[in-house]
């Protein structure tokens, strides 16, 4: 059996959705850190601050956990990272955010990294990062933790956030001038639970159910009939993951026999594509949603 580590906070409502259309819901009780997961899989659950899960993940206290890219690097974790879950604090939809240097916007004459002086001040909640990135540039600077809402430090001479639209640091009058690191939402695993054969197998069947549900999301099944003389414009009007599934329906009638057509799409052509589909000769379309795709 595995142990599981899931994040506290701006994660943690679209983590608990993830799960439960996973089949693997999260039933928090009253004992809010110590939930429960119906599965003969998983031992243990936790909830975590983001950014302590990799540190635990690394050094054995959980088999695996759901943290941030950025944390990740942050940590200087020795993890496994098995999945790219790609959703963000705000959607189901895949998401990333990016760790940014931004100035106070009247400061036009610094337009890139270089041109931060050096011993400026500057705000962050990921001192290690930004202490990395000033080094590679040979610019000494002063670095100041921030114990989050860096965007209100306007005292500062630039500050190191994370941002997935830049929306509000935009409203604080801040100036994104560069970009640290690209992050996105990151299933890691124990190096030697990993190893592990047995925790392995485990590890890997939640991953397949996680995956599945990121791989889902946004997608619908369309399913339809059509005549055999419409069958080839159907079918070229038809965008797909791969090819769609033809097959004979049983009983048609050999002068005009029929096809079930299906095949799977993005959700957001669905409007254009189901219209063009019955101009193209579809008949009975009927979309389904999708919870899982497997690969």
């Amino acid at each position: 059996m595995i142990s599981v580590a899931i994040p506290k906070g701006s994660l943690e409502e679209q983590t608990l959705l993830l799960f439960k259309q996973a089949d693997l819901e999260i039933k928090v009780t009253s004992r809010e850190y110590s939930p429960k997961i119906d599965d003969p899989r998983i031992e243990k659950v936790k909830i975590l601050r983001p950014q302590e899960i990799p540190e635990y993940v690394e050094k054995g206290y959980f088999d695996i956990g759901i943290t941030g890219k950025d944390w990740i690097e942050e940590r200087g974790a020795d993890v496994v990272e098995i999945a790219d879950l790609r959703y963000s604090k705000t959607a189901e939809k895949e998401s990333t955010v990016k760790i940014v240097l931004a100035v106070q916007a009247e400061r036009t004459a610094i337009q890139e990294a270089k041109d931060i002086k050096p011993n400026s001040k500057i705000s962050t909640e990921y001192p290690n990062l930004t202490k990395s990135f000033f080094d590679k540039l040979g610019i000494p600077v002063q670095i100041f933790f921030s114990y989050g809402a860096t965007e209100a430090k306007d005292m500062m001479d630039g500050i190191i956030e994370l941002t997935e639209t830049g929306e509000t640091l935009r409203k604080n009058n801040w100036r994104i001038i560069d970009t640290i690191l690209e992050s996105s939402t990151k299933l890691i695993a124990n190096k030697e639970s990993w190893r592990d054969p047995a925790k392995r197998k485990e590890i890997e069947e939640i991953k397949t159910l996680l995956s599945g549900v990121i791989e889902a999301r946004g997608r619908v099944l369309l399913s339809m009939n059509v005549a055999e003389d419409k069958l080839e414009a159907v079918v070229s009007g038809l965008p797909a993951m791969k090819r769609p599934t033809i097959a004979q329906l049983y009983g048609s009638d050999r002068n005009k026999r029929y096809y079930a057509v299906e095949t799977v799409v993005s959700k957001h052509e669905v409007n254009i594509l189901i219209p063009k589909l019955k101009s193209l000769g579809a008949e009975d379309i009927i979309e389904i949603d999708i919870t899982k795709i497997v690969k």
